[in-house]
Order: C-alpha cells, then structure tokens, then sequence
C-alpha cells in the first residue's frame, strides 16, 4: 500500500496594495470631491456671485479695481469648495466607514442648507419650521445618495458648476463691465454761441418729493429751511420724476437722456454718451460720484471714496451669503453696506465754518457729514474755464445714523422696514436724516454765496428716486411702484438759472430724461446722439402719464399729478409729558442700556435708537412709552415676534431730551385707560 503523499501549502498573506488598488481609492475620493464641490457652488458660489452680478454698484461703490473683483470671485469659487473637500479628506484617518459616513454627512448638510434657500423662494415657511423641513429634506437626499448611485452621477457632473457660475459673472452679468471695461469714448458736445456758465449738480439719493411738503403742499419751511429757500430762488418742477426707483438704472437716464433699455452696469464702458462727455471737452469736471462711474478717467478724478480694497469686499460678500442663506426673510440688498464715511474717518479738514445756527449744538457738523461732501463744498471755486461740479450723494439713503442735528446715533442692522409699527419708525429715521441733509444744502448754498458762484451759475439740485414707507409696501419693487407711485416715481427738482432770484413752479410732466437736454440749452451745447428726453425750453410733452422702469426695457405707466403729502401720524398725547413716579410692573430687555450711562454731548453721538424685548405674552399692540430724563420721547407698540423675540424699538429724535453725563432712562407699559406701569429694565 502507497502511502499518500502530503503537500506543504505555504499560507497566503493578505494581498499588499498594488498599482491597481491605489487609482481605485484616488477615483473615490475624486467623486467624493467632485459632488461637495458641485454642492458648495449650488450652496455659496451661485446665489453670491448671482447677487454681486446683478450689483455693479457693489463694485463701484468700493471702488474696486480689476484685480479686487478678480480675487473675489477667486475666493468665493474656490475657497468654500476646498474648505469642504479638506474637511471630507480629513477623516480619511478614523477609517474607510467614518470617510464614507462623513461623505455622507456633509452631503445631507449641503442638501439642507441648498433647501433652505430653495424653500425660502417657493414656501411659505420661516424660521424653525423651514430649518426643520429642510433638515429632513437634507437627511431624505443624503439617504438616497448612499442608497442609489444616481444622485452622485448627477452631483459630479455638475461640478463644472463653479466655473460655469464664474463664466456668466465675467462675461453676462452687469457686473463684467467693472471687471472687463470696454472702449469708452463718448461723444463730446458741440459748443454753440452763447455764455458756458458754472454748473453745480447735486442729486440726493431715496429721497420722495413729499417728504419735504408740509400741510400747503409747499416746501415745509420750517423743518426744511434750506429746501424752502432754494425753492424760493429757482425754478420748481414740481411735477418732475425718475424714471427708475434704482440708481444703476435711474442715474444714467438722468445723464444720457435715454430710458433704461438693458440692464447695463452705470459705468463709463456702458454709457459712454453722457454729461460728463458732453461737457468734457468744454468743460472743466469735478465729480463725486457714489455708486455710479459714469465719468471716465480721462475726464475726472475722484479722490474721495469709501472704505475699498480686498478686505471690505470680503467682508461685505461674507454679510450678504448670511442673509442669503438664512432661513428667515432677509434684504439680500448690496446696498446696505453703503455708509458714506465722515470727513473725520478719511482725515478731512472741514471745508466750512460751523454755520451760527442757534438750535445746532454740536461742534462737529464738519466732521459727522460725509466725506464725499466734504470734498464737494471745498471744490466750489472759481475757474478760468467753466467747471461742471457734480455730486451724487447717498443722502437721506439708508443707513439712516444721523439727527437733525447732525449727532449720530447707533442702529442695530436687523431692524425691519416693513409691517406693523415698523414702517413708521423707518419714516420717522427718514425724515430725521432728511433734516440733516436739509443742513448740507444750506451749507452748499452758503459755500456758493460765498464764493460769489450762486449768482452766475446754473444750480441743479434733485434726487434720482424716492421710497415708499407705505404699511405693507415698502422699499422700491413692483410692490411699492404700484400702490405707492407717489412715493417712489416723484422727487423735487429745482434748477436755478444764472442770474435767477425770484422762485415758480412748473407743474409739467418732467422726467427726468429731461435733465440732460435741459442742461445742454442753459450752457449753450448741442448733445450730438439722439435722446428720449426733451428741454425745458421746449413746449411741455402732452401726454400726462409717466414712464418707469423697475427693470430696464419693461416700461411701467403711471398715472401724472403731483402727489399728495400721506397723512402725518398723529402723536401719542403723552409724548412731551413730564413722568413721575409710577408702579412697577412688568420687565424689558435693552439692548444697549449701558449708553445711557455716558453721554458725551461733545462728541456729537447719542444713544437716540432704544430698542430691546418683553416677555413673550406681553400682547401685541402693546404700547410701551420711553422716557429720558422724566420726559417721554416716543410711544410705540410691540410688535409680532420674529426672530428677535417680541421686540419693539423707539426713536428719539430730539436731542434736548439728553444731557451730558448719566441720563435716566425709563419705559413704561400703557394701560387701556392710559396709566402707566414703570418697566424693569435689563
């Protein structure tokens, strides 16, 4: 018998890596970076560069050179994406189950925060109940993405997303005109006989005609003295309007003649025809421009500019993909971050003397009041040749800081402009900054008086468009152009001619395409394109409706007629009141009641904004009453929740309430019959 033959097996170690295996791992983790990179463009780079694209002004407005917008978009395409994809990468050291649980992770939280903003625009949900469905819209998408291969096929095609987005900002939005500047040669005008006299152009910004009319439907001379007198030196067209309630689109119809036709960035590449070029090769031009660059390098320089640079860009873009991504109602409006800054924040001397105005009590008018201005008052002088100034200022424009009497006071930026108790306060702040800039113009008058320019030159003061502060139609949309034309459409003109001292009223329909030909006969120059607009010297256009563009090329038509002044609120009896003492009985939360401890009168700032919470069943409507110093300054209501709780804010314009020192600050809860229950404050 044979015995069997036994074979020795060697035993088989575990197979090492090989080139094979390695490229299989690197193609995983491509497609794991390919779908957060796809995710994070939905996420951030396409609603942000969306934004900044339809905002050239952003741009403009900070003055940002190529490079600046280049390094922007730079940074918003590819540093979110990267910080996601390191993060995804990282776990890769705890193991291949936590990398593809952490895949998973990111991708279910992407998914919510892309459903946040995809719910805010098609529901109805805000809040907690939007964040709760979109985490389980994020946690159904993430569970299908490791169930099925699909989502992650369509994921990683549209990684190209990023550059796509990048692609449509450089080369279709508005914005690529700051970015990529084409030629800009405008047309210059043709000299004619006849005097070239000084032109002064000041043209406010988001300010309504009737904010100025008192109950006479006139000027109201008592609030707005320097408003008033103007007037009474110069032709009023009483009837004028802009023809936009945007100023990308509403200024460069000002200074083109022509109505808004495409969505076009307000810079020189885009409109090269316009008043600076008209005049240019006549005239000599000093402008200040703030949101706009209509006026090309070749023909003006403008030194004075905010806060610009990298930095501010970043910062600014960082504040506006909050609100865009936030789960509540936001104004995703770049134009929040514009804040002129002072002549003492960019180091500026004060052009003029403070005026001898018995009722302004501080002794810093020059430096609270913009830089921009500043610079303006302190270019009004004589010249050899004719000088066109010019100046577009962000005033009475949002933010409103500033008091009649020029004294700032801070704001928290949440505050809503909208809906009960809350338009009145954004009408109120209006029309105190109102009166502040009514100071500005008195200055400009004066500096022109002086300078022996008011006499000889041609004076153009204007606004390029109103807002409403409408309940329920706020702002400057669709919305308020519709139910409160009156507040948005019309603005006050006034163009003083030389030698002009007794003041009318022109109750034509002017729009404001008008102002460019207007301007074009008092200098004696033909303006070689064609426009919409026609010459006040020409016989008034017969039709009475008006045309206005929410978007450029959809006209809108507005019935004509000079608007009425909407009704004043009638003060609450108790403001003015002296109050003694009162129960307690009840509490409140201030934001900044530590404000009232210091109040330096001398540094022109005052705590004039109080705003806080109470507890949540005080009950809407509610009226609280705030006192300083033992006299009530402001009645108003607590409003419905939101997401600062149950809030209410009041103002206090007058600055006599204040003192130097410790002031005593007190709120009170308004009984239906009218007594007062003092507020514990925290």
């Amino acid at each position: 018998m044979t015995e069997p033959t036994l074979t020795r097996t060697e035993p088989v170690a575990p197979p090492a890596p090989d080139e094979r295996s390695a490229p299989s791992t690197r193609r995983v983790e491509l497609r794991r970076a390919a779908e957060l990179v796809a995710l994070v463009g939905l996420v951030v780079t396409q609603p942000l560069l969306d934004v900044l694209g339809r905002s050239p002004d952003f741009f403009l407005f900070h003055r940002a050179g190529s490079g600046d917008v280049l390094a922007l978009v730079a940074l918003v395409a590819v540093v979110p994406g990267l910080a996601v994809v390191l993060l995804g990468a990282a776990t890769r050291l705890a193991g291949a189950r936590v990398r593809a649980g952490a895949h998973t992770v990111l991708v279910g939280l992407l998914l919510a925060g892309l459903a946040v903003q995809v719910g805010r625009q098609v529901t109805a949900l805000r809040g907690v109940p939007l964040v709760v469905v979109a985490v389980l819209a994020g946690a159904a998408g993430a569970v299908a993405h490791r169930r099925w291969s699909l989502p992650g096929r369509v994921l990683r095609v549209a990684a190209v997303g990023p550059v796509v987005f990048v692609g449509l900002f450089l080369f279709a939005s508005p914005a690529s005109a700051v970015v990529l500047p084409r030629a800009h040669e405008g047309a210059a005008g043709v000299a004619g006989p006849g005097s070239h006299p000084p032109v002064v152009m000041i043209v406010l910004d988001e300010l309504p005609l009737v904010s100025l009319l008192g109950p006479d439907g006139r000027i109201d001379a008592a609030r707005y003295p320097n408003f008033a007198e103007l007037a009474g030196g110069s032709t009023w067209y009483r009837n004028a309007t802009g023809v936009s309630g945007w100023t990308p689109y509403a200024l460069p119809a000002m200074l083109t003649g022509r109505y808004p036709s495409t969505p076009a960035a307000p810079h020189y590449s885009q409109y090269p025809d316009n008043l600076f070029t008209a005049l240019g090769g006549l005239y000599d031009i000093r402008a200040q421009e703030s949101i706009t660059r209509l006026c090309p390098p070749s023909r003006c320089d403008q030194p004075v500019a905010p806060e610009q640079g990298l930095g501010v860009l970043v910062r600014e873009s960082g504040a506006l993909l909050g609100r865009i991504a936030a789960p509540v109602d936001s104004r995703v409006d770049p134009q929040e971050s514009y804040r002129e800054q002072t002549a003492a924040e960019v180091g500026l001397d004060a052009a003029e003397p403070v005026p001898a105005d018995p009722k302004f009590r501080w002794d810093s008018l020059n430096d609270n009041q913009p830089a921009r201005f500043t610079a303006f008052l302190a270019g009004l002088r004589p010249s050899d040749r004719p000088t066109l100034h010019f100046l577009h200022l962000l005033m009475p424009h949002a933010p409103w800081v500033y008091l009649p009497s020029g004294a700032r006071y801070d704001a928290p930026d949440d505050l809503p402009n909208d809906g009960a108790g809350w338009a009145e306060l954004a009408r109120a702040r209006h029309l105190a900054q109102l009166r502040y800039t009514d100071r500005l113009v008195g200055e400009t008058l004066r500096t022109l008086r002086a300078s022996s320019l008011y006499d000889r030159s041609l004076v153009v003061l204007t606004a390029d468009h109103g807002v409403s502060f409408a309940p329920d139609w706020q702002g400057r949309g669709m919305g308020a152009i519709t139910h409160a034309p009156g507040e948005v459409a019309w603005v006050p003109l006034f163009v003083k001619e030389p030698g002009q001292h007794a003041g009318r009223v022109d109750d034509r329909n002017w729009e404001h395409v008008d102002l460019l030909p207007t301007i074009a006969d008092e200098v004696h120059v033909r303006v070689p394109w064609r426009l919409d607009g026609r010459s006040a010297q020409q016989p008034p256009r017969e039709r009475a409706e008006k045309f206005f563009y929410d978007q450029p090329g959809e006209r809108v038509v507005l019935p004509g007629g000079v608007p009425a002044r909407p009704a004043p609120p009638v003060p609450h009896p108790l403001v003015g009141t002296t109050v003694g003492e009162k129960p307690s009985g009840g509490t409140a939360s201030v934001a900044h009641l530590g404000a009232f401890d210091h109040v330096d009168a001398g540094a022109g700032e005052l705590p004039a904004l109080v705003w806080g919470t109470v507890p949540g069943q005080v009950p809407d409507g509610t009226l609280l009453a705030v006192a300083v110093n033992g006299r009530i300054g402001a009645v108003v209501p607590v409003v419905h929740p939101d997401r600062g709780g149950r809030r209410f804010a009041a103002f206090l314009p007058d600055d006599r309430l204040f003192r130097a020192g410790a002031n005593r600050l007190d709120i009170y809860r308004v009984g239906s019959g009218g007594d007062l229950r003092r507020l514990t404050l925290s």
